[in-house]
């Protein structure tokens, strides 16, 4: 792949975005490796994936020189370049495994996509997002999907109007992120998150990440019937009944 880097390192996969001279801006080659190194790694023996940017960036957003030599083509073949993103973001949500964004510097217009697509942001105290897409005329248009599911109408309607860029903090107080960690600290606890994901029995996370997802598109009641039927699934798992078994014992253990 000329645009990422893709390593599987025993139960962890990792996909880095691998243009830093373009800020690691999205075109449309990128978006199309990147839909293959998650297929991949949703096929291989990893059990989480993290995504994450070379150099100062996790991602300035799309790359506008590439839709500069586009300006004149035919509608169809935008509609194709705009598909090839949101193929990167329904892979992310239809993927067994968490996928999880380590974002260092900025996340601006699709980087800041990208990184809402995935199921936790860890953000280091420096980074920085924003869907800025209005100030050139564009609109944010694939993510919007997600941002109102993570924020809520008002705050998403105010970043996308607005454009206005957000510290790691705010976005953490939003929720568009899933934690922040001082830079001393951020390597070394983004990896432990990494760790305990990975240790899950991957049959529960995939359970889990799965009926998560579905509920968006379910009523309160088919929810809650819905997660009747994983909750009973899961008992006849012999991961749950291990789980069970290792929690009675030391139950029994204590004085």
């Amino acid at each position: 792949m000329k645009n990422l880097r893709v390593v599987a390192d025993g139960a962890i996969g990792r996909i880095t975005l691998a243009r830093p001279e373009k800020k690691n801006a999205l075109n449309r080659a990128t978006a199309d490796e990147l839909a293959d190194a998650l297929f991949a790694l949703s096929q291989s023996s990893v059990r989480v994936v993290a995504i994450d940017g070379e150099g100062a960036d996790f991602c300035a957003g799309a790359d506008l020189s590439a839709l500069e030599e586009m300006l004149d083509s035919p509608r169809s073949e935008h509609i194709d370049d705009a598909k090839a993103l949101g193929h990167v973001f329904h892979t992310i949500r239809r993927m067994e495994k968490p996928v999880v964004a380590l974002v260092k510097g900025r996340a601006l217009a699709g980087g800041a996509g990208l990184a809402t697509a995935c199921d936790i942001v860890l953000a280091h105290e420096d980074a920085r997002f924003g869907y800025p897409e209005v100030s050139i005329g564009f609109v944010p248009a694939m993510v919007m999907t997600m941002l109102r599911r993570c924020v809520g109408e008002k705050q998403a309607f105010d970043l996308v109007s607005t454009g206005r860029i957000l510290t790691a903090e705010e976005a953490r107080e939003m929720g568009l992120v899933s934690r922040v960690f001082a830079a001393m600290e951020y390597d070394q606890l983004a990896q432990s998150v990494l760790d305990r994901l990975a240790a899950a029995e991957p049959g529960t996370m995939a359970a889990t990440k799965g009926l998560f997802y579905r509920l968006d598109s379910l009523a309160f009641l088919d929810g809650i019937s819905a997660g009747i039927v994983a909750n009973a699934d899961a008992r006849t798992t012999p991961a749950f009944r291990e789980g069970v078994k290792k929690f009675t014992n030391r139950s029994k253990d204590k004085p």
